[in-house]
């Protein structure tokens, strides 16, 4: 079976961290150079891990201080280039870990691999009356650099299927006024948004009239945003290479008014996925040919597939896996407009830890 996208905690602050993965150009299109990869790193000598607790897989249906931080030593490795376009917010739970422990020796390789790396910022609770502001936070933090922030709204009604990360919005009419408040929040310069991870791909739990309800949500998401700032570029979920095949999921984002220049720039896919990076090049293609529309393209992330995807299908913070491609704005592939972290990694899925916690062993572990 497949695993779903992501898993994230509901809380009343912005989590992960953003970068052009919270975006910058009048549009985020390829251009010829080739993406950053992430170069091996020197062994830190690991130190024991803090406990986490170990959750139960979710259903099979599924295919985010005060202190400075802490000087570099002359002895840390080299951080990897990321594309100077994205904006990278300041505040996320790894970099809430790197400046409480500036004596662990995990630190160097976790702060200069993830936390010095532009991520996705995710809006995971359903909160009208902060949104905007919160939203505004982002947007004009990215603004003020001349760099592109990446957001994610993730207050979708029925919320993964009653999984891990269930949750959203009490109904639809409520999201469509969440939705409203979100979009005043965007400002007018370049924003990158990821319109709901597993919405799409994941709406076979929904009956016909609950998918076609949604579906209809979904697209109004996509104009209210495309109104409210012409320069945010707005992406579709796609799911992943393992999950649908490209003409069913077409179909599906078709109905959900991804095919649309009004409402949509393209899809995403891999969100909190493992798939390799050549996997979801062509899969996204294959997608983009089928569902039509007119200079739509795709952003894939990329913060976990270093690897690719475990063999046994395991999607809950599986061993083995790496930190994939550099976030950046500059793929060198057609019509892939972005590699982006959108999942945060080190935010655990849901079995090293609560999901969306920050585990530092898992970081480590994909970093080093």
């Amino acid at each position: 079976m497949v695993a779903a996208a992501s898993v994230v905690v509901a809380a009343g602050t912005v989590s992960g961290v953003i970068s052009a993965s919270g975006p910058d150009v009048p549009e985020a299109r390829p251009v010829s150079s080739a993406s950053p990869r992430l170069v091996p790193l020197p062994a830190v000598p690991s130190a024991s891990p803090s406990p986490s607790a170990t959750v139960s897989a979710s259903p099979s249906v599924r295919p985010k201080r005060p202190s400075a931080p802490a000087p570099r030593s002359s002895s840390q490795a080299k951080k990897t280039t990321a594309s100077a376009r994205l904006y990278r917010h300041p505040a996320s739970r790894v970099l809430d870990w790197v400046r409480a422990h500036p004596d662990d020796p995990r630190r160097p390789v976790i702060e200069s691999r993830i936390a010095d790396q532009p991520a996705a910022v995710w809006f995971a609770d359903w909160s009208p009356d902060t949104v905007t502001a919160r939203v505004r936070a982002v947007t004009s933090g990215g603004a003020a650099e001349g760099r592109v922030p990446v957001v994610v709204p993730y207050a979708i009604p029925g919320r993964d299927c009653g999984g891990h990360s269930e949750g959203g919005a009490p109904d639809l009419d409520a999201y469509d006024e969440w939705i409203d408040r979100f979009a005043a929040g965007l400002g007018g310069g370049e924003v990158v948004v990821i319109l709901e991870p597993d919405s799409v791909a994941q709406a076979d739990c929904l009956s016909a009239g609950e998918r076609a309800e949604r579906f209809a949500s979904l697209a109004r998401a996509g104009r209210v945003f495309k109104e409210a700032n012409p320069r945010a570029r707005v992406y579709y979920d796609a799911g992943h290479s393992g999950w649908h095949a490209p003409a069913k999921q077409a179909d599906l984002l078709r109905r959900a008014g991804a095919a649309s220049s009004a409402s949509s720039d393209g899809v995403f896919s891999n969100v909190s996925n493992f798939h390799g990076t050549a996997d979801e090049i062509a899969y996204d293609r294959a997608v983009l040919d089928a569902l039509g529309g007119t200079g739509l393209g795709a952003v894939i992330d990329t913060s976990r597939n270093g690897n690719g995807a475990p063999a046994d299908g395991e999607w809950c913070d599986p061993a083995g896996r790496t930190l994939g491609r550099a976030p950046t704005l500059s793929t060198g592939e057609a019509r892939i407009d972005a590699y982006l972290w959108v999942k945060l990694p080190g935010e655990s899925d849901g079995c090293k830890g609560a999901p969306g916690t920050f585990s530092p062993s898992y970081a480590y572990d994909l970093a080093r």
